[in-house]
């Protein structure tokens, strides 16, 4: 299959990843997966939930928020909470897998009883942003533990692993990887992968959307979507200055 953008099936769309692209917050990055590109944003919060403070009141939080900007897609996504547009099951969804991704990451026992605020804003749509989201909100969260560190308000560093993760799915009956909007609204099958550095899967969330995929084609998703994830910790760690 011909994709319209000329990649092959095993490619991804070029990854961009722009650290400390916001002044204010302790860690910031901006991320493009092709056409889709999100801020990522993380803010310390010297408090905690109150199910922590009944439970573990020593121990740190991380939570995300998502949303779409109104110009983000190719018509206006309204805001919610202007008239009677209520935030959406799918915003619910996509900011919950970012927070369950992140927390994968990090030892919160030794972030101390603060919060570690993510939030994640669609500037552009084009398919996956939910993926790119949790990609660049790794490398917001590693500059926010960094200045924690060298302000002296923890004592070690709590990442315990890095993430990432990519869609991949079956569209005409093929496996692509990295669907942009047209390909995902078209495709059988769309499924997104979080992966740690070590290769442990933290999420598959994969749907069927015209008929049902086989074991099959879900090992050769997970093959190719691990393929990409190694080379996107390749750009965390470039973006970070690390050298690996």
């Amino acid at each position: 299959m011909t994709r319209r953008d000329g990649r092959k099936n095993n490619m991804m769309r070029e990854v961009l990843i722009q650290p400390n692209f916001v002044k204010f917050p302790h860690g910031s990055v901006l991320i493009s997966y092709g056409d889709t590109k999100v801020i990522c944003t993380v803010m310390i919060e010297e408090k905690i939930p109150p199910f922590l403070l009944e439970k573990n009141p020593a121990q740190g939080w991380m939570t995300a928020e998502y949303s779409i900007l109104p110009g983000a897609g190719h018509v206006r996504n309204p805001r919610p909470g202007y008239g009677n547009n209520q935030l959406k099951g799918r915003v619910h969804e996509v900011q919950r897998m970012i927070g369950r991704a992140l927390r994968a990451a990090v030892d919160l026992k030794k972030i101390g009883p603060r919060t570690l605020m993510i939030d994640c804003d669609v500037l552009q749509a084009d398919g996956g942003t939910r993926t790119a989201a949790i990609t660049g909100t790794m490398v917001a969260v590693e500059l926010a533990i960094q200045k924690m560190l060298k302000d002296g308000k923890i004592a070690e560093n709590p990442i315990k692993t890095n993430v990432a993760a990519v869609s991949v799915g079956i569209l005409s009956n093929e496996i692509i990887l990295d669907l942009d909007y047209l390909e995902d609204s078209s495709a059988e099958t769309d499924t997104n992968i979080v992966m740690t550095r070590e290769g442990g899967l933290i999420e598959v969330q994969g749907t069927a959307e015209h008929g049902a995929f086989s074991k099959s084609q879900l090992d050769q998703m997970l093959e190719i979507g691990q393929d990409a994830i190694r080379n996107l910790f390749a750009l965390q760690d470039r973006a970070l200055g690390k050298n690996r």
